[in-house]
Formats: structure tokens, C-alpha cells, sequence
């Protein structure tokens, strides 16, 4: 009886540590991975509601689908807008990138 619980003890002493590692390993790449999915999400997040070219800034601009750094700026420099519609008759963007964007947007107007 006492060399079966030396033996266990023996076992625990040896296996514990391999096993609580092993779980935090695990525990810490589904964490990570978790954390990594979240942060690539939110860079291309859809903000909350629809996004106001008028006072937009370049950073939220470029989360939009189809738009880039110099859509971006030229979406910038053509403002004010009185509807949204005028990125495509300003010639400001391409109509297929508008058609991507147009449910996103809103141009509210300028005091």
C-alpha cells in the first residue's frame, strides 16, 4: 500500500506540471487567437450607424469598403456634400465603389 502511494505521488509530482502547462498553453492560444481575430475585425469594423461624409475623418473613411488613402483624401477635399449622391456627379469616386458604400453613408448638412 505505502509503495502505491509513493508511486502515485511519484506520478503527480512528474505529470502535474506537464499537464498545467499544457492546458495554459492551450488556454493562451485560443486567447490570442481570439484576441487577433477581434483586433482584424475591428479594422475593417462597420461603424456604428452610417458614417457622415461631411465630418468623417480619413482614418473612418478608409474602413469603408472600395476606399482607400486617396479616395479617402478626395472625399475630404471635395466637402461640403448635400447629399451622398455627389460623390458620383463630383466625380469623387467610381460609381461601382459608391454602389459598395451608399447604404454606409450619409451626408448631413453643413451649418
Amino acid at each position: 500500500m505505502r509503495r502505491l502511494a509513493i508511486t502515485l505521488i511519484a506520478l503527480l509530482m512528474f505529470a502535474a506540471p506537464s499537464l498545467i502547462s499544457a492546458q495554459a498553453k492551450g488556454k493562451g492560444s485560443s486567447s490570442s487567437a481570439q484576441t487577433s481575430a477581434a483586433s482584424k475585425q475591428s479594422e475593417k469594423a462597420k461603424p456604428a450607424g452610417k458614417l457622415d461624409i461631411n465630418t468623417a475623418t480619413k482614418e473612418e473613411l478608409d474602413a469603408l469598403p472600395g476606399i482607400g488613402e486617396a479616395y479617402s483624401q478626395k472625399i475630404i477635399d471635395n466637402r461640403p456634400y448635400r447629399a451622398r449622391n455627389e460623390l458620383l456627379t463630383k466625380k469623387v469616386v467610381p460609381r461601382n465603389t459608391y454602389e459598395k458604400i451608399k447604404s454606409e453613408i450619409v451626408a448631413h448638412k453643413v451649418k
